[in-house]
C-alpha cells in the first residue's frame, strides 16, 4: 500500500503525516511547493489542485489518496473532481476524503462542496472512506488574541453546541483509515466527545486568562460586518457567520463519539486545546 496525502504543509496534512510515521508508515506527501516539506522528511511530488498537467505524474504508484479538501473557496468542488479523475486514471484504488459533519444532510453552506465532492466519489467508482469531520476547536482559538484584546468573544451561534474536536484528533483518523482497508466504502461521522457553546468556550478562557472575557451574540449580518473589517473576503466572512447560524440549530452537535472510537483515545477536551493556544 502506498499512500499520498494532498495538502502535505498544511495544518491537518503535517500532522496527518507525522500520525502515520509514528504507526511506521510513510506517505508520499502532495504540495504545492515541496520545497516548503523539506522538514517532514518524506518524498514530496509538487501537487496543486488546479494545475491538472501535474497530477499524473505524482500519483504514480499511489493505491490510497489522501484527499484533504481544498482551502481555495473558488470552485473547491470542480478542483476535487479533477483530483478524482486524476486518480482514477492513475489507478488510485481509493480515497480517503476530509468532508464535514452531515455532508450529505447539513443545511451549511460549507456543505455544498463536500456533498458534491463525496458524489464526484461515489460516481468514479473507487473504493472510498469518508470522514466527515465536526468543527476543528482551532477554529475558535484561531480568534483568541483579537478576542482578548477585544474583551470579548463574537459570534452568530447562540446557545449552538460544537462538538469539536482538536485538529490533530481528526489527523489520528486519517492515519488510522488510510493505513487500513477494514474502513472500505466507509462514512464516518467524526466530532470531539463533549460538546460546547460560545459561551462555555469564553468561560473557559476566561477562566484561563484571569480576564473576563465574554461570549457576544450577534446578528450574523453584523457578524460578517465585523468579519470583513478585520480583512476576511465578503464570502468567506459570510460562510463562517452561516456555520455559527447553523450551529445554533444544531448543525454542528454529534454525540455518537465515532471519533474517539475509531481513533481508540478520548478526543483532546477543548480546555487543552485553549492552554496550547494561549501558552
Amino acid at each position: 500500500m502506498t499512500i499520498a496525502i494532498t495538502g502535505a504543509t498544511g495544518q491537518l496534512g503535517r500532522l496527518a503525516i507525522a500520525s502515520l510515521q509514528s504507526r511506521g508508515i510513510t506517505p508520499i506527501g502532495l504540495a504545492r511547493d515541496p520545497a516548503k516539506a523539506a522538514d517532514l522528511h518524506i518524498e514530496t511530488r509538487a501537487f496543486d489542485y488546479t494545475a491538472h498537467s501535474q497530477h499524473a505524474a505524482a500519483l504514480v504508484g499511489v493505491t490510497t489518496l489522501v484527499l484533504i479538501s481544498s482551502n481555495d473557496f473558488n470552485d473547491r468542488a470542480g478542483q476535487h473532481r479533477a483530483v478524482i479523475a486524476s486518480a482514477k486514471a492513475a489507478g488510485v484504488s481509493r480515497i480517503v476524503y476530509t468532508s464535514l459533519l452531515h455532508a450529505d444532510t447539513s443545511p451549511m453552506l460549507l456543505a455544498a462542496d463536500h456533498k458534491a465532492t463525496e458524489a464526484a466519489i461515489l460516481a468514479s467508482g473507487l473504493t472510498y472512506t469518508f470522514l466527515r469531520n465536526g468543527w476543528y476547536t482551532e477554529n475558535h482559538t484561531g480568534s483568541l488574541a483579537g478576542a482578548i484584546a477585544a474583551g470579548a468573544l463574537i459570534g452568530s451561534a447562540g446557545e449552538g453546541r460544537f462538538s469539536a474536536a482538536a485538529r490533530a484528533d481528526y489527523a489520528d483518523a486519517i492515519a488510522v483509515t488510510s493505513a487500513s482497508d477494514a474502513q472500505d466504502n466507509a462514512v464516518y461521522e467524526l466530532a470531539g466527545d463533549t460538546a460546547y457553546s460560545l459561551a462555555d468556550f469564553a468561560a473557559e478562557v476566561s477562566r484561563q486568562t484571569g480576564k473576563a472575557i465574554p461570549y457576544t451574540d450577534l446578528p450574523p449580518e453584523t457578524y460578517a460586518g465585523i468579519l470583513q473589517s478585520f480583512g476576511l473576503p465578503a464570502g468567506f466572512a459570510h460562510v463562517l457567520a452561516d456555520s455559527d447560524v447553523r450551529a445554533a440549530a444544531g448543525a454542528l452537535f454529534n454525540d455518537s463519539r465515532t471519533l474517539s472510537r475509531l481513533i481508540g483515545r478520548p478526543t483532546t477536551p477543548m480546555a487543552t486545546t485553549v492552554a496550547a493556544a494561549l501558552a
